[in-house]
């Protein structure tokens, strides 16, 4: 990065090192067809602001996810109706959409619909947070960096996240219990 604000063509490096990981990031939140345009932009604004990167706030990576999450608010408004009509869908039906990666590892099929009205109810701060940690599986230093926000609050907007969204599955963790595609609940509260 550094080399890159005297000799441009260096920024290659960085677009070579990261284009891949961004794009499935992006691709899982937006879906195929819109982070293209997505991460083509992320990549512009990093080359156009690679003079203000600030090594000491985080790693190339980190700056990356932060000016990708940035984008993708952008298209917010396309990934909320993308989830609400995922919520809305009957847990039988098998539809590909933008968010059937992070859904998928997260929960059982039936359970889908569920976490997709869960994850659309969180505030935008709380839903970048969770994205980011289950999807870019960002630590929380890495999540404060992307999102300039301090370390003790991505830990409170995640633990809020998840609480939302296991309240959502009657506060069961479906991790626990996923046995040949469905959920099996129990008294666990895990």
């Amino acid at each position: 990065m550094r080399l890159s604000g005297t000799e441009p063509e260096r920024f290659t490096a960085v677009f070579d090192a990261y284009f891949a990981e961004i794009h499935r990031y992006v691709a899982s939140r937006l879906g195929p067809s819109a982070a293209e345009d997505v991460v083509a932009e992320t990549f512009l604004t990093a080359f156009r602001n690679r003079s203000r990167y600030d090594a000491t706030r985080g790693g190339v990576r980190t700056w990356l996810y932060g000016i990708a999450t940035n984008q993708i608010s952008t298209q917010r408004r396309a990934e909320l109706r993308a989830l609400r009509a995922m919520g809305r869908q009957s847990p039988d039906l098998a539809v590909e959409g933008p968010e059937d990666r992070a859904v998928n590892g997260v929960t059982a099929q039936g359970l889908r619909p569920a976490i997709a009205r869960a994850i659309t109810s969180l505030n935008d701060g709380d839903r970048d947070v969770l994205l980011l940690v289950a999807l870019a599986e960002l630590s929380h230093e890495e999540v404060a960096a992307a999102l300039g926000i301090p370390y003790g609050t991505v830990g409170s907007r995640l633990n809020r996240a998840r609480k939302k969204v296991r309240a959502a599955l009657g506060d069961t963790n479906p991790m626990h219990h996923v046995q040949l595609g469905r959920v099996e609940r129990t008294s666990d509260r895990g």
